[in-house]
């Protein structure tokens, strides 16, 4: 998908309009759709933020997990907003995005932060240091499937709400948890990485697939949304996003599922490493791939599995024109690898936790 066909600012909005960047009320969402507003203002465009209330706001209050309350709660309501012209831009963190294109929206992808895991822990211990029977708040498969591979002997415990809900559960009293995990990134937007004991290798947790991006939406036909986006879009990180989510779509897997993917993009060189993981932590599928991807001078499109198919070839080896087609290529590579060694019965026999 490309910006070339759009038809222009939706009926009733000026060209000239203020933008409303659509977000979350929480501290960590605000904060993120916050640096798109200061970037949109930097460069002369109007903005300001306008919180949309979600379902997912209250099922975190109850602790309800995201496996029963279901995928992309946090991201539905916010970009039916977009879609009725409530908010003109809306802010997401990537890795909660379903991953199939959606033909209403634009994309692009920021500059991408450190996608690892870090640990929170009482008296500042590592995942490696904490002692036998430790209680660790997680909720999310991927994490937690790891953590069992890694430390078989700790009880990993179910935990949602904001960081500083999370951050709180952490001491030394019985009813407390030794430490819990969290994204780096999000502790590193809200100025709070001084609370982290360790950032975990990728080695021993890998992260969720494009876990540090955003995804910055507009709609596809507003044309003066999307020419003020674009300065955002920083493609050495939407095509690594991109890689990434081709893997999650390949096996057809949501976000709560146990796979984690990791990727670099260096002298024009994307390496892709993804991982399905057994949750009880008695079996990792791990595989590795590598490609030519020329992300210099690409502009915003389809960030979500890959742009429309032009017909190109984009095997291991060839450079496709668009990087984020040659990116999604690499991912659906290493998927069907992934499927080929029994992913498939990997993620099937998850279960819940």
């Amino acid at each position: 998908m490309t910006a070339g066909n759009l038809t222009g600012p939706r009926p009733g909005r000026s060209a000239g309009r203020t933008f409303l960047v659509g977000t979350r009320a929480s501290t960590l969402a605000s904060t993120q759709a916050g640096t798109v507003r200061d970037a949109l203002i930097d460069r002369g465009t109007p903005a300001e933020l306008h919180f949309v209330h979600t379902p997912g706001d209250a099922s975190q209050k109850a602790q309800t997990p995201v496996a029963r309350i279901g995928v992309g709660v946090f991201t539905e309501t916010l970009r039916n907003a977009l879609a009725a012209g409530e908010c003109d831009v809306a802010v997401h963190s990537f890795k909660d995005l379903p991953t199939a294109p959606d033909p209403r929206f634009i994309a692009v992808v920021p500059p991408r932060v450190d996608p690892r895991e870090v640990l929170v822990s009482n008296g500042d211990l590592t995942l490696r240091e904490l002692p036998r029977g430790a209680r660790i708040g997680t909720g999310a498969p991927r994490r937690v499937s790891q953590i069992r591979a890694l430390r078989p002997d700790v009880e990993c415990v179910g935990l949602r709400g904001n960081i500083d809900t999370r951050m709180s559960r952490v001491g030394d009293g019985p009813e407390d948890l030794a430490a819990v995990v969290l994204a780096r990134a999000g502790l590193e937007r809200v100025g709070r990485l001084d609370r982290a004991a360790e950032t975990v290798s990728v080695t021993d947790i890998m992260p969720a697939p494009a876990q540090g991006a955003l995804c910055v939406e507009v709609r596809a036909d507003d044309a003066a949304a999307v020419e003020a986006v674009r300065h955002l879009d920083d493609p050495v990180s939407h095509a690594r996003a991109v890689a990434e989510r081709a893997v999650l779509a390949t096996l057809e897997a949501g976000c709560t599922a146990p796979v984690g993917a990791f990727s670099t993009l260096e002298d024009g060189v994307l390496t892709l490493q993804a991982g399905v993981f057994a949750l009880d932590g008695s079996t990792s599928l791990v595989r590795t791939i590598s490609g030519p991807v020329d992300a210099t001078g690409a502009g915003p499109g389809d960030a979500h599995g890959g742009g429309e198919d032009d017909g190109t070839d984009a095997g291991e080896g060839v450079v496709h024109p668009d990087p984020q087609h040659a990116a999604a290529e690499l991912g659906r590579t290493l998927g069907t690898r992934l499927l080929e060694a029994g992913a498939a019965s990997v993620i099937a026999t998850a279960g819940p936790l």
